[in-house]
């Protein structure tokens, strides 16, 4: 079992910064691949970025490159999700979520997810 707990969420103006970090536990949580979704209201739950259990690996929804930053401290049992020049279409719930497949994980399937942090972004 792997419990993973966000934080770091909150409201910023358009432009603006915000970093999320997800909390794992559990004894393998180190091993899994880990990634952040995000839901809009009235919207499906849309991939934004995702780490392999090494950190080897990151990758990003096309809409967010070049301004968000994935990573994971295994030490910690911690991922993080560093987000720049934010859109208030970015508002959202953003969870954390895990997997034993990086790639499946990618697909929005996955053992584990978390209960999620709201970012809000005011234009």
């Amino acid at each position: 079992q792997v419990q993973l707990v966000e934080s770091g969420g909150g409201l910023v103006q358009a432009g603006g910064s915000l970093t999320l970090s997800c909390a794992a536990s559990g004894r393998t949580a180190s091993m899994y691949a880990m990634g952040w979704f995000r839901q809009a209201p009235g919207k499906e739950r849309e991939f934004v970025a995702a780490i392999s259990w090494s950190g080897r690996m990151p990758d990003y929804a096309d809409s967010v490159k070049g301004r968000f930053t994935i990573s994971r401290d295994n030490a910690k049992n911690t991922v993080y999700l560093q987000m720049n020049s934010l859109k208030p279409e970015e508002t959202a719930v953003y969870y954390c979520a895990a997997d034993s497949d990086l790639r499946r994980l990618k697909t929005g399937t996955y053992d584990y997810w978390g209960q999620g942090t709201q970012v809000t972004v005011s234009a």
